[in-house]
Order: structure tokens, then C-alpha cells, then sequence
């Protein structure tokens, strides 16, 4: 039986950052060869930031790149490094290079390339065609793959098992959506299982643009058992003490020692392991319920895309609504109170009630708050078209004025005193168009673009029992605009209990309208809010974007044209 001792470097990379990510990336290397690891894992493209998208059209940058892994692996010294970089070799590929003792001992090109959902792999790189080869580290024979090569049965996992792999170790810049950490680890036990070998999983965590890496690496045994696990949503480092038995001679011979597979080569790395005889004691992250897990993947994706852009503080337009207050929230908690502006903008149908929660909710969050009246700017403006509409009735026109002098008031805002305006649309409203262009959904970041009306309710009272900073009336009171008088939600669209799961099975299932119906949903409500969502493709195509947290968001999970008549 071999030992060896494996890092699992679960790091937050900044996409372009290529000097940042190696002075990350040299950082968990320094504490994995203090570790006494034998080999440390980084995620996909750890060099660049995943995903790099057009950068990768940069000859220069494809060359900076390599000259950083130069350097990464010039540092390396008994603990090898498997990294993430994109080679170039007349076409580009998505790489890992395995490094040991300041050199690069080899490569490997990830073979299966996602091009569905929010990958567009197809697009930048082609996929590995060399032969396979297998790396000997600390005595054990390890394969390597990146992300997707995962997700086949028949993928290289399955080949380096093959050809006489013992350990295979996975590096990963796999994208969080709800429920994602069920699916990934049971894919993970079945790849481990089938494949008789120990599989060391790492991911990348952070925020990147729309997307949240939510980190959660792990061990399987070649039973297919979780045996370690890093928490999600955080940087962490896993370090474990693996045994593996060696399974060359029972992969490659039959029982009466006829040869049944070809081995793979072997490139020597280490040979012996740092590992001592005692083992380490392994780590189990608990699993997060699933409503403190969409709210954790929030708050990070807001941090980072505040951060990684350059911003310090936000300003969000308070209403004393349900929506608003969610965002406040995940803004204090990604970024801290001294960071977090709120702004009431009462007109002349704001209610006493919403005022006060506002400030309350304000108050109890300990954030700055102020009050800009746009009743002045909004009868101005009332004045000033007052011509071009004389004769004809009041109708959303009107309306839509006051929201979108809110949006001047938090851009002048943002302008003046450098904050990010935070929007704070959720993905019912945004999917029927139920929002005001140039209004509310004017801004630098949409939080809550891809969570529903629903599971908005769901998330603020789970944020409650942590600390009641939101008051009651919030999630009490109907949900309204208050653009008119007495104006309510439900008088513009379905209830949302009726709404979300059309939208649901409309938008992330591409269902049809017969199929809607078909499955049993109201044929006047499917009509009317299947309608409402293609009428609305080109509002959403000018909104900020916003943190991913199911599994096709808006944006690049779905193009539909805007000009698109079909309506099946």
C-alpha cells in the first residue's frame, strides 16, 4: 500500500489577473510544501481566472500566461503542482501542467469540452488528442483531468483507470447553481466507483462576472465515499493522507495473469511520499441547507464583483419592499455596513408605511441612510410634457417617470461619490418585464436578477432568524411598485404561488405553451405570462448582470432573439 499526501488549494482567482493568480497560487503552494504535502492541486486555468473568454483571443496575453507558469513552476520544490494555464501548440488548449523540483514534468489537455449552459469552451480551444499518459508521484500512479473529463463514463478517467492509474486528480472551475453540490458529488461517486480509484477533486471558488465558483472540494475512496470535504464558498486548503492499494498488476491482468489492458506510460515526478506514517485527521465540510446556500453563493458573488472591479461601497434605492430589503442585506454581509448607502425616494404615492420600514430596516442594519424627495422632479417633468400630452389619459407613461428619476438620483449618486448602485430586481419581475427601463433597472449589479418572488420571501426570513433586521410589515404587506395609488403586484400580474413555477418550467425547462399546458397549468396563464416573457427579452438584454443561482439564468444561459415571433 502507498500513502501519499495530497493539497487540495482551493483558491479565489481573479480573471485576467495573471500575476495575482501566481502570487495565489505560489501563497497555497508555500503552505502545502510546509504541509508536507506530496502534490498540490489548483483549479482549472488558475493562471488566467476562468472563464478568460476573448482575452484568449489575445495572442500577448496567451503569451503572458505562459510566462507565468514559467515562473510558477520555477518555484516549485518537493511538493509537485498540478496547474491550470491554456497551452498553445498551434491551437490553444485547456491545460494543466504538472510541475516538480522548479520544472514542468508534463502536461495534459482536457479532452471533453463543455459548450452548453454558460460554457463556450468550443469557441476558444481544441480538445486533447495525445496520447495519455499517467504522472508518478510520491510512488503512485496518478492520472490527471480537468472539470468535464469528469462528467463521461467513458472519458479519460475512465482510460487512465484503464491503463493503470491508481489516483486521478480532477481540477475544476465548476459553476454553483442550486442543488449543483448533490449533483456534482453523486457524479463524482459513480466516476470513483466505476473507475476502482481514489479521485481527488478540487474547485475554484469566488465570484467571477455572473457566475459563483462555490469551491466544496473533496476525496472520494474507489468506493465512491466522500472520505474529505472543503467547505463552500470559501477559500480553504484540504490537505489529506490518502492510501491507495496498488491496482496496476489486478487492472492490466486477468486472474490467471493474461494481460487484458495496455498500461499507459509513466512519467516520473517524486518518488517517494513526504507523507509520515500517522495520518492526518480529515475534514468533513456539513452541507449547507439549501436556502443559507443560495444566500451564501449571494453575498460572495456580490463581494467579489464589487471588489474585483474596484468598488468600495454600494448604494441601493430602499422602498420599504421585500426586494430591496434582500439586497441591503446580502450588501452588508458581503461588504459591511460602513460600505452600504441606502436611499429612500419617496413620490407622491410612496406610503407612510414603506418610508418607515425603509428607515427602519436601515437603522437596524446599521447602514447610512438618507431621503431625496423626487416629487419636485417628478411634477417638473410632468410640466415640461405636459404639451405633448395634453388630451390624452394618465396611464404607465406616468408611472414609469418616477422610477426612472430614481434612477438619475442613484446614478448622480454613484457618479459623484463613486458608488456601485446595486439594483434590486428580482427574476419573476425581470422575466415578465415587470420593471421600468432606465428605472429600476438602471445600475452596476443586479443581486437578485436570478432568484424568484418566492424564494426572495424565503431568503429575507431565513436572514431574520440569523438577526430580525428586516421588519415584519416587509414580509407581510402585498408587494407593490407604488407608482399609483393603492397600487399592488397582483393587479398587473398572476400571484406569484401562480407565476414563479410557470416561469420555472417556461424559462430553465424550455418547455413550450402546449407543453405547459399539457402538463396542466391554466391555458390563459400560460398565454398570458409566456407573452409577458418574450415581449420582455429586450429589457433584460439591457440590465446589469447579476449572481447566478439557478441553473439557466439570463444572460448567457439563454439567448432567445428579441425578434422572435414563434409562440408554440
Amino acid at each position: 500500500m502507498a500513502r501519499i499526501r495530497v493539497a487540495a488549494c482551493q483558491i479565489n482567482t481573479v480573471v485576467g489577473d495573471l500575476d495575482g493568480n501566481a502570487a495565489r497560487v505560489l501563497a497555497a503552494l508555500e503552505q502545502a510544501e510546509a504541509a508536507g504535502a506530496d502534490v498540490a492541486l489548483f483549479p482549472e486555468l488558475a493562471i488566467t481566472g476562468y472563464p478568460p473568454e476573448d482575452l484568449l483571443l489575445k495572442p500577448g496575453f496567451i503569451a503572458d500566461n505562459l510566462a507565468v507558469l514559467q515562473r510558477v513552476a520555477a518555484a516549485t520544490r518537493a511538493c509537485a503542482a498540478v496547474v491550470g494555464y491554456v497551452d498553445a501548440d498551434r491551437d490553444l488548449y485547456n491545460a494543466a501542467a504538472v510541475c516538480a523540483q522548479g520544472r514542468i514534468v508534463g502536461r495534459y489537455h482536457k479532452r471533453l469540452l463543455p459548450n452548453y449552459a454558460v460554457f463556450d469552451e468550443q469557441r476558444y480551444f481544441a480538445p486533447g488528442i495525445e496520447p495519455l499518459t499517467l504522472f508518478r508521484i510520491a510512488g503512485v500512479d496518478c492520472g490527471v483531468s480537468i472539470c468535464e473529463d469528469a462528467w463521461s463514463p467513458t472519458g479519460p478517467i475512465a482510460d487512465q483507470a484503464a491503463g493503470g492509474a491508481e489516483l486521478v486528480l480532477n481540477i475544476n472551475a465548476s459553476p454553483y447553481y442550486a442543488g449543483r453540490l448533490v449533483e456534482r458529488e453523486r457524479m463524482l461517486a459513480t466516476r470513483a466507483a466505476d473507475a476502482g480509484c481514489v479521485l481527488a477533486y478540487v474547485n475554484q471558488v469566488g465570484g467571477q462576472d455572473e457566475l459563483v465558483f462555490d469551491g466544496a472540494s473533496l476525496f472520494m475512496d474507489a468506493n465512491g465515499e466522500v472520505i474529505a470535504s472543503a467547505p463552500q464558498f470559501e477559500e480553504d486548503q484540504l490537505v489529506v493522507d490518502l492510501d491507495v492499494t496498488p491496482v496496476f498488476r489486478k487492472r492490466l491482468l486477468d486472474p490467471r495473469g493474461r494481460a487484458t489492458a495496455a498500461a499507459l506510460p509513466t512519467v516520473l515526478v517524486t518518488d517517494s511520499t513526504r507523507a509520515p506514517a500517522e495520518l492526518l485527521p480529515r475534514r468533513h465540510a456539513p452541507a449547507l441547507p439549501p436556502v443559507e446556500e443560495v444566500y451564501r453563493a449571494l453575498v460572495l458573488g456580490t463581494h467579489d464583483y464589487v471588489t474585483k472591479n474596484g468598488f468600495t461601497d454600494v448604494v441601493i434605492a430602499l422602498s420599504g419592499g421585500i426586494d430591496s430589503s434582500l439586497v441591503a442585506c446580502i450588501a452588508v454581509d458581503a461588504l459591511g455596513a460602513d460600505h452600504v448607502h441606502g436611499v429612500a425616494m419617496p413620490s407622491r404615492y410612496s406610503s407612510a408605511g414603506s418610508e418607515s420600514d425603509a428607515e427602519k430596516l436601515a437603522l437596524n442594519l446599521g447602514i447610512d441612510f438618507r431621503t431625496i424627495a423626487i416629487e419636485p422632479a417628478h411634477a417638473a417633468l410632468l410640466e415640461m410634457l405636459e404639451p405633448s400630452f395634453a388630451g390624452l389619459p394618465a396611464d404607465l407613461t406616468e408611472e414609469n417617470l418616477q422610477s426612472r428619476i430614481r434612477g438619475v438620483v442613484n446614478m448622480a449618486l454613484s457618479n459623484k461619490l463613486g458608488w456601485l448602485v446595486l439594483t434590486t430586481g428580482n427574476k419573476s419581475e425581470m422575466a415578465v418585464g415587470f420593471s421600468t427601463l432606465y428605472g429600476d433597472t438602471a445600475g452596476g449589479f443586479a443581486v437578485i436578477k436570478d432568484v424568484p418572488k418566492l424564494l426572495v420571501f424565503a431568503l429575507c426570513r431565513a436572514r431574520n432568524e440569523r438577526s430580525a433586521d428586516i421588519p415584519e410589515a416587509v414580509l407581510t404587506k402585498p408587494p407593490s411598485a407604488e407608482l399609483r395609488p393603492d397600487q399592488r403586484d397582483d393587479q398587473s400580474l398572476p400571484p406569484y404561488e401562480l407565476l414563479d413555477p410557470v416561469l420555472e418550467a417556461y424559462v430553465e425547462g424550455d418547455q413550450t405553451a402546449g407543453e405547459l399546458v399539457e402538463a396542466g397549468f391554466d391555458p390563459e396563464l400560460v398565454r398570458r405570462v409566456v407573452r409577458l416573457v418574450d415581449l420582455a427579452e429586450y429589457k433584460r438584454r439591457q440590465t446589469p448582470p447579476g449572481v447566478r443561482v439557478t441553473p439557466k439564468a439570463f444572460g448567457k444561459d439563454r439567448r432567445v432573439p428579441i425578434t422572435n415571433l414563434y409562440r408554440g
